[in-house]
């Protein structure tokens, strides 16, 4: 088989991490790796399968024969994407940098691997909250379009980074010891004032726009309609963080435009790769954190009529944020790229 040589760009944060776990486990076929990172975490050394690496600092001259570029997010995802492309990699990237360009797909391999064709150097994986609910909305899309979609969401705190996740951890240690918290990162770091997220929720996730949602809420919206491809699609969403570590949870209320039974879209839903039926009320079987946390499949449950309108049905999903929600939806991208020839 074909190796590739691979960068990956903020390998030390939770989602350069969870990279370097799924080209292991994923037996992904490299022949270079070269991690890169700020300045401030360049130097560190990383132990992968066997072999010592050392974290370089990113500049625009760190691609040069790479193929395949990782980006993990953040601001350095706009300085350094078009610098790799120049170098002849195809940049696949978690930041919500370039996820409304009209030019750049937008890419979820089992709803809409089509748009990878239309590349020019750049993919966009998108957000973690959207990747895990058009999971669940393709399958029942493709038995009876959708009109309407109402969605909540409990996001993980892995959602804020490594940072978010021990500041969780910190404020539970400190509570049982009876000691005062001081929140310093959630709902964002660079926020004004921060909250408390250890026994509590906080309903503010990114800052707010103008219309008062949160960007976290529109990027749902607006991500939707693009990866789907129907700009008729209505959407609204309200998204929270939760005190959890990892794997999102969300509950979506659809309105479709012809009827489909709570059996048809059970069926869709199990025949979908990629996405798991769990669900049995009898039972009390149903989607938690707890069962899809380090899991690669999306779980789907709770489905049910919506008795309040015509032809809707309710139903609740989890997905773990920094697997499926990130890491590897953007490892299937460049796997889908490899098998067919693409890179």
């Amino acid at each position: 088989m074909k190796k590739y040589n691979v960068a990956i760009l903020g390998a030390t944060g939770a989602v350069g991490q969870e990279f370097l776990r799924l080209i292991e486990e994923r037996n992904f076929p490299f022949a270079e790796l070269k991690l890169l990172a700020s300045k401030r975490s360049a130097g560190k050394k990383i132990n992968f399968m066997g072999k010592e690496y050392t974290v370089e600092e990113a500049t625009k001259d760190s691609f040069a024969g790479v193929q395949i570029a990782l980006f993990a997010g953040g601001a350095a995802s706009k300085e350094f994407a078009h610098d790799a492309v120049a170098a002849g990699a195809v940049v696949i990237d978690n930041s919500s940098a370039f996820r409304m360009d009209k030019d750049v797909p937008l890419v979820v391999p089992e709803v809409n691997p089509q748009a990878i064709a239309t590349h020019h150097g750049i993919i966009a994986n998108p957000n973690c909250s959207t990747i895990i609910m058009v999971m669940a909305l393709k399958p029942l899309y493709d038995k009876a379009k959708i009109k309407r979609i109402v969605v909540s969401t409990y996001q993980a705190v892995s959602g804020g980074g490594k940072e978010a996740m021990a500041e969780l951890e910190e404020q539970v240690n400190d509570i049982v010891a009876g000691k005062e918290v001081t929140p310093k990162i959630l709902p964002g770091a660079a926020l004004a004032k921060h909250y408390q997220i250890a026994f509590n929720l906080i309903p503010q996730i990114d800052v707010f726009k103008d219309n008062l949602y949160t960007k976290e809420e529109m990027k749902m919206v607006d991500e939707t309609k693009k990866i789907m491809g129907d700009d008729k699609l209505r959407i609204t969403a309200t998204t929270v963080r939760v005190p959890v570590y990892r794997s999102h949870a969300e509950s979506v209320n659809v309105e479709f435009a012809a009827p489909i039974s709570v059996d048809e879209a059970k069926k869709a839903i199990a025949d979908f790769p990629g996405v798991i039926l769990r669900d049995n009320p009898a039972e009390m079987e149903y989607p938690m954190p707890l069962f899809t946390s380090g899991k690669d499949d999306v779980e789907v449950g709770r489905l049910r009529v919506d008795e309040s309108i015509d032809n809707g049905l309710n139903f609740w999903v989890c997905g773990d944020q920094i697997r499926k929600g990130a890491a590897l939806n953007a490892l299937q991208i460049a796997e889908y790229m490899i098998e067919h020839d693409m890179i």
